[in-house]
């Protein structure tokens, strides 16, 4: 082929069978990323193809390569995937030899590790919004433009790393054509999801960047701008979506859906207008809610809206500069159930400081929050954020760059690891047997073995509950709501 006329292969490197837990879930969404990308290649006359991982696997990928190396192969890479990106690239260079595509990595994770990626055999990478950035990299191939002219990009020359000057954030997102979903096998992630849950699901995004300084959360693709699609282009999407593909629901992947009181009041108007609308969940924090914009988001088809805590102690929400307080989350979470949605928010242990204390607090406040839906994570520091820094000096371990993620670097938390194991059951023990209680569920050996599984957990807590920092044991003595006994 023409070197004028490149092919393009983008790809990345999630597959759903190597995720034991994903499995078990089974709520996998397509690659909006690539798919926006290779949207945004097609309106230009080019014709990309995507490569789908999550059904599939990386050998499967090797022969499509080999079979017909394109002149340049994108990789997104996210903190999950940077163990499979870096065998990938090995091996794309092991089988393809001479014949290997030039390789372009993109995504979060590439921008805290520049260096590594290439010192992994990546020959360049896209640090910031990938659209224009990848345009530029297919018209270096294509002969019609030099490396030094794109903007927001690393690679290396002679052995030594360039880096050209940030990609400027683009403006005005009304320019992004729909993600190219024609381009992946769409009904593979909707049978999965009726499979499981008997009901479908199709993510798609509104907004770009989040203003906010959470400490531990990673801004390294959109920064801290906040750009959003007009209204009507998103309900023109949604219908697109409600016609080729006909989902039960969407998620929106937005990181904070109600920023704009102006810009909801516009969609739930075209929702309206135009009688579009799926039901739908989507992301928030309770300091951009009160009771009008709880009542856009059911005038609009949410049904389940996920506002963000972390934390049930307001020292340690402080301490993660999340600018909330608790009793505000407290609120909208009842208030949004008061007004029909389901609710569900994150918490997160483990943050540096945090005590008994503390998350005896945030077991009584997911009481108080009586959310339908919790996740609950441990804090682990990622590259390139607030949290890396602050504990970056003091890290236990460092493994193996290559075969491992930010998620396995462990800082010196106030108590050691097994106490952590006791109280994410304690916490979760706790929640459940008080849901039960309000709802009269449960029979008593449903009840028996959570009152059990609790008791354990103090044990447990008690016993490996000396701190670090100090040698005092865990203290405190328990919330009247989180006793159990």
């Amino acid at each position: 082929m023409s070197r004028t006329e490149p092919t393009i292969v983008l790809t990345h490197a999630y597959v759903l069978q190597d995720d034991p837990k994903e499995r078990v879930i089974l709520k996998p969404y397509p690659p909006l990323g690539i798919l926006s990308i290779a949207a945004w290649l097609r309106e230009r006359g080019y014709r990309p193809e995507v490569f789908d991982m999550t059904f599939r696997t990386h050998q499967e990928l090797l022969a499509r390569l080999e079979e017909n190396p394109p002149d340049l192969l994108g990789i997104y890479t996210n903190l999950m995937t940077r163990p499979r990106v870096v065998e990938l690239i090995g091996n794309v260079r092991a089988r393809l030899g001479d014949r290997a595509p030039l390789i372009l990595l993109g995504g979060p994770e590439v921008t805290a590790h520049v260096e590594e990626f290439l010192d992994h055999g990546a020959d360049v990478i896209a640090i910031g919004e990938g659209e224009s950035t990848t345009q530029e990299i297919v018209e270096v191939v294509a002969g019609s433009r030099e490396m030094r002219e794109v903007d927001g990009i690393a690679w290396r020359h002679e052995g030594i790393t360039q880096r050209t000057p940030p990609r400027t954030l683009m403006r005005d997102l009304s320019e992004l054509p729909f993600p190219a979903r024609d381009l992946i096998d769409l009904e593979r992630y909707q049978q999965t999801w009726r499979g499981a849950h008997g009901r479908s699901a199709v993510s798609i995004s509104t907004m770009r960047g989040c203003p906010y300084t959470c400490r531990w959360c990673s801004r390294a693709v959109y920064g801290n701008s906040y750009r959003r699609r007009p209204a009507e282009k998103v309900v023109d999407e949604i219908a697109h979506i409600a016609e080729v593909y006909r989902p039960d629901t969407l998620w929106f992947v937005d990181d904070v859906f109600t920023i704009s009181p102006k810009w909801m009041r516009a969609f739930a108007g075209e929702v309206g207008r135009r009688g579009v609308s799926i039901p739908y969940e989507c992301i928030t924090r309770a300091d951009r809610l009160d009771e009008e914009m709880i009542d856009l988001l059911v005038a609009s088809g949410c049904y389940r809206v996920w506002i963000g805590a972390e934390s049930g102690s307001q020292r340690i929400i402080d301490a993660m500069d999340r600018r909330v307080s608790v009793e505000q989350v407290r609120k909208m979470m009842r208030l949004s159930g008061e007004k029909g949605l389901e609710t569900g928010t994150f918490i997160m242990l483990g943050y540096p400081g945090e005590t008994t204390a503390d998350i005896l607090e945030t077991i009584h406040h997911l009481k108080e929050c009586r959310a339908d839906h919790f996740t609950v994570t441990l804090a682990y520091p990622i590259a390139g954020t607030p949290l890396y820094e602050e504990v970056r000096s003091d890290l236990l371990e460092v493994p193996a760059w290559g075969g491992s993620t930010d998620r396995d670097l462990h800082f010196p938390r106030t108590y050691d690891d097994r106490y952590y194991r006791h109280a994410l059951r304690r916490l979760s023990a706790e929640v459940e047997l008080d849901r039960m209680r309000r709802e009269g569920s449960g029979n008593v050996l449903e009840r028996g073995k959570l009152t059990a599984k609790i008791a354990l957990s103090r044990v447990g807590m008690a016993l490996h509950g000396k701190s670090r920092s100090t040698g005092e044991e865990a203290g405190g003595e328990d919330h009247p709501s989180t006793s159990s006994a």
